[in-house]
């Protein structure tokens, strides 16, 4: 994820740069004869900045940076320095630091030729903040906002279509929260709650790889509920999307040992049950539809 990234963000890092850069640390600061440091030439603070960031010192990258900025305000450099900034932020994992500088760089600079990657970068500082399916989502919610407005804005870009790739996985990744709570909800017999989540996965997910699962705990649900009927048109959509998974099978396997098929026998029942037992990773293959 973060590679991709990198290298995208590293080709227009290069593209910024206006001037030759040293490898070495920069020196420090001369002094005048007040005894106050002397504020270096424009160019030297940018290229002491993208030193910096070469040498991955970003630290010392931002005070270059933010010290151009401060000292030459009306500079053809600031603005690039400003980005830069931006950037050097981003690369030290300083994300809410990297997207208030980006903010401002989007509202000063709207017509800037690097404001499909300003907006870029900003949606990629939302997208590495993602949590794991343990924690609250907030966070993959304001990435997805964020990398569709890189969609919306600039759809043929490269930019664009990263930020479609990580959209989908940001949504398999709500989509794992949600069937995660389903999934605790159902343990806790709280069948109700637990028909929420699943269901809003089918409905709002249903690109996503959890919709097999998630089709087959409503079948389940809806059996220990009683309610064969929307046990068979579940499975139903189920078989019919996902003939091959295993989640069907087990569906399938459920709804015979609860005699909801049709012209089962007492002996299919009986290897209904069986299959239940089976270890995990059994498999059979030709499962019939049910409709």
């Amino acid at each position: 994820m973060r590679r991709l990234s990198a290298v995208l963000l590293f080709a227009v890092s290069v593209t910024l740069s206006l001037g030759g850069c040293s490898i070495f640390e920069s020196e420090p600061p001369a002094v005048g004869p007040d005894g106050q440091p002397v504020v270096a030439s424009v160019d030297d603070l940018y290229n002491r900045g993208i030193d910096a960031v070469n040498t991955k010192r970003y630290a010392t990258a931002v005070q270059n940076f933010d010290q151009l900025e401060q000292n030459y305000p009306y500079s053809s450099w600031a603005v690039n320095a400003q980005l830069m900034q931006g950037y050097s932020e981003y690369l030290r994992n300083h994300y809410s630091d990297a997207i208030t500088v980006l903010d401002r760089f989007i509202q000063l600079h709207p017509a800037h030729r690097d404001i499909a990657y300003a907006y870029y970068l900003r949606a990629l500082c939302y997208y590495e903040q993602i949590a794991d399916i343990q924690r609250d989502q907030k966070g993959t919610a304001e990435a997805m906002g964020a990398l569709q407005e890189v969609v919306n804005r600039f759809p043929d870009s490269s930019y664009g279509r990263d930020a479609r790739l990580k959209i989908d996985l940001a949504r398999d990744h709500l989509a794992g929260k949600e069937m995660e709570v389903g999934r605790y909800y159902e343990r806790q017999k709280l069948y109700t709650a637990a028909i929420g989540r699943f269901q809003r996965v089918v409905d709002d997910y249903q690109t996503t790889n959890h919709t097999p699962e998630a089709l087959h705990r409503l079948t389940e649900i809806y059996l220990l509920l009683g309610l064969p009927d929307q046990a068979r048109k579940t499975a139903a959509v189920l078989g019919h999307n996902y003939p091959g998974s295993e989640w069907y099978e087990d569906s399938y396997n459920q709804l015979v040992a609860s005699g909801q098929v049709g012209d089962v026998s007492p002996a299919d029942v009986a290897a209904a049950k069986a299959r239940q037992q089976e270890p995990e990773g059994f498999f059979s293959r030709n499962l019939p539809t049910i409709f």
